[in-house]
């Protein structure tokens, strides 16, 4: 076993445990309310030992479209809206009903892409859960699936875990899938695939080996899990994906078990305002730059001036998040932008000292201040 895995995940004080759909409703065929008991037992085992867990559960849609009778889950976001606020009721209820079993108070906290693109929901998100977690409840997070629209939602519960990890400053993502782990290719499709116990979350090579697949029930494939590993290591926090059906599966991993894959953050944990510019899952334009703007980012970890931007992508107003793409069409930073995207096109090539020239004023020397702006690889 590795020392590292061990240290890892037996100092961890704050976890954030995602499950899944199909491990929640048993394949669709209904809420599994024994592996909720299961689940439910090892969170308060893991209570007692004082830390301090947020669960994200999926299922909702899933549990709706078994109520209303569904024969499959359907594609329409108002059918998907409709089955999430049925199956919601009974999720809910099924995690509340578990846990007071071991007199722990639970709350349900259904959130949207906006409220983590927003910086004053994000903070009275990050406040609330704090709250809850410093009176001992556990937050029951979900994504507020009857009220998000294409636009704005996380797109599967991975990635919303992934940020919920960010926000409450977790040590570790603990993703439960119907899956050992991560393989060197599908298992599903292989019967010779290999089992990686331990990587880098960020690691390229590990996307390579994902199946983009979903599941019947879910919208996340093994791609989503590494990704959303790469999420919470700009975090600071390392990442666990394990089956949820190996029995007390939290309680090994406390016990620095080697189960499942371990992916380990790559770097530091970003500052607070970094993470959530990075973690913002829609820019709403690009700034392509060249090679010696892209070496000044990544190396003096300076600010973004006009002089290196060659082209421009997008719609966009001061303010607005906008990613910067390097010549091998790669993401290199993200920011926020200090001219709208009429006046970047205007004034991209030039030197600082011509904006008042080419634009009649000057607002910012700068299009991205650094203090505004992420490395992304």
């Amino acid at each position: 076993m590795s020392e590292k895995r061990r240290q890892v995940l037996t100092s961890a004080r704050r976890w954030v445990v995602k499950v899944g759909s199909a491990l929640v409703t048993n394949e669709g065929r209904g809420l599994d309310k024994q592996q909720i008991g299961r689940w439910v037992e090892q969170i308060a085992a893991l209570r007692q030992e004082g830390i301090e867990v947020v669960l994200v559960s999926s299922g909702a849609v899933a549990e709706g479209v078994k109520r209303l009778g569904w024969a499959r889950r359907p594609r329409a976001l108002y059918e998907l809206q409709a089955a999430a606020a049925v199956g919601q009721m009974g999720l809910i209820e099924a995690y509340e009903s578990e846990f007071q079993r071991h007199g722990l108070r639970t709350a349900q906290v259904l959130l949207t892409h906006e409220d983590m693109a927003n910086r004053v929901r994000y903070l009275n998100a990050h406040n609330t859960l704090r709250a809850l977690l410093q009176l001992g409840v556990v937050p029951v997070v979900n994504e507020n699936d009857t009220v998000a629209t294409e636009e704005i939602r996380f797109g599967d519960n991975d990635t919303l875990a992934a940020m919920v990890t960010s926000l409450v400053g977790a040590d570790l993502l603990v993703i439960l899938t119907d899956q050992e782990g991560l393989f060197d290719k599908d298992p599903r499709d292989n019967p010779d695939a290999r089992l990686v116990s331990e990587g880098r979350a960020g690691d390229k090579a590990l996307e390579a080996m994902c199946s983009p697949k979903p599941g019947v029930l879910g919208r996340g494939g093994m791609l989503t899990k590494v990704q959303a590993a790469a999420r919470a290591g700009r975090a600071g926090a390392a990442t666990l994906i394990a089956s949820g059906r190996r029995d007390d599966v939290l309680l090994r991993i406390r016990r620095g078990e080697e189960l499942g894959t371990l992916l380990l953050p790559a770097r530091e944990r970003m500052a607070a305002r970094k993470q959530w510019l990075a973690n913002q899952l829609k820019v709403r334009g690009r700034l392509h730059i060249d090679a010696g703007a892209v070496q000044v980012l990544r190396e003096a970890s300076r600010s973004l001036l006009p002089v290196g931007v060659v082209a421009v992508d997008g719609n966009f107003a001061r303010g607005d998040l906008v990613a910067c793409i390097g010549p091998d069409g790669r993401e290199v930073a993200r920011g926020l932008i200090n001219y709208s995207a009429a006046e970047v096109a205007v004034i991209r090539g030039q030197p600082t000292s011509k904006i008042e020239e080419l634009l009649g004023y000057v607002d910012k020397p700068e299009l991205i201040h650094r203090d505004n702006l992420v490395l992304m690889s």
